[in-house]
């Protein structure tokens, strides 16, 4: 049985319609939905999605945004390949659009050719169906999100227990606002590579990073466009794929600014040094409330139903 089945709405019929019901035939008055799906409805998504093992036996499909959202019929990126290894097997988010697995795939050879690397780690992707995470991401929710960690991948052949021990380097100096002496032309080169694929909507790195790429870049500079500052991602850089033609179900993210994006870079590094001053009008920020099903694109609820 499905988590969280035995969850009932007890609502008086006439209240059953914020629940979902449908309308008795011949009457104004709401059929009740089952307790069963009233739970699923009602229950935290993170909860849900975090306990599946595996995908959903449909086709692919990412539903929703990257951050709301669910993804049937998911692929598994395998666990080691010729230019690439998963890393943090025990967190099972190694599983996305087939799309972005064969994204993933391509970099992957073409980071092989990079000098002192021989391909990629490749942090969390998805869950087996997506949706929120228990742990971590905000987005990573309909498999069209991947991190790449900015360690050079010299060996092929990590154990699991190597890959849950491993950490990757931070490449940030000044909380973000400068590359470390550990920042390579690799580095940039490889993160060109990424951004310069058409399926690829956005690549997120900390200001430092962007700024320095801004700087050394001395030929076509269309691919910074695509590479956005970021909080954090100074031990990965995130990559974001376009939703795939077709995908009725799937809601892009609005198109950035023309231009190459390095004079808002620059100030992002600007506050990190000289941070503004606090607004003492700004009113308190409100926790988020957790995401339930029913916030999600009604799809979802057959993606975990199956």
């Amino acid at each position: 049985m499905k988590p969280l089945k035995a969850f009932a709405c007890l609502t008086l019929l006439a209240g059953l319609a914020a629940c979902g019901g449908a309308e008795r035939p011949g009457s104004a008055l709401p059929m009740p939905i089952s307790t069963a799906d009233m739970a699923m409805r009602n229950a935290i998504a993170k909860q849900i999605f975090g306990a599946e093992q595996f995908a959903s036996p449909q086709s692919p499909a990412p539903l929703g945004s990257y951050a709301k959202g669910c993804l049937a019929g998911a692929v598994q990126l395998a666990e080691t390949g010729p230019s690439w290894q998963a890393m943090r097997l025990s967190r099972n988010r190694n599983w996305g659009h087939p799309e972005m697995v064969a994204y993933l795939q391509r970099l992957s050879g073409q980071a092989a050719q990079l000098p002192g690397w021989n391909g990629l780690y490749v942090g969390d992707i998805s869950q087996p169906r997506g949706g929120p995470m228990l742990t971590g991401h905000a987005s990573h929710q309909i498999g069209l999100d991947a991190d790449i960690w900015l360690l050079p991948a010299t060996r092929l052949n990590l154990s699991v227990a190597e890959r849950e021990a491993i950490s990757s380097s931070s490449m940030q100096r000044a909380g973000g606002a400068y590359v470390n002496d550990k920042w390579t032309r690799q580095h940039h080169d490889l993160v060109k590579a990424a951004a310069s694929d058409p399926n690829v909507a956005r690549i997120f790195i900390f200001p430092g990073a962007k700024v320095q790429m801004c700087r050394d870049e001395t030929g076509d500079r269309a691919w910074l466009n695509k590479v956005r500052p970021w909080y954090g991602h100074h031990y990965h850089f995130h990559v974001r794929l376009k939703c795939p033609r077709g995908a009725a179900g799937c809601v892009d993210q609005d198109a950035q600014p023309a231009g190459d994006g390095c004079a808002d870079a620059q100030a992002w590094v600007n506050n990190i040094l000289n941070p503004p001053p606090p607004d003492p009008n700004a009113p308190k920020p409100r926790p988020k409330r957790e995401l339930t099903l029913a916030d999600l694109p009604g799809q979802c609820q057959s993606v975990v139903s199956r």
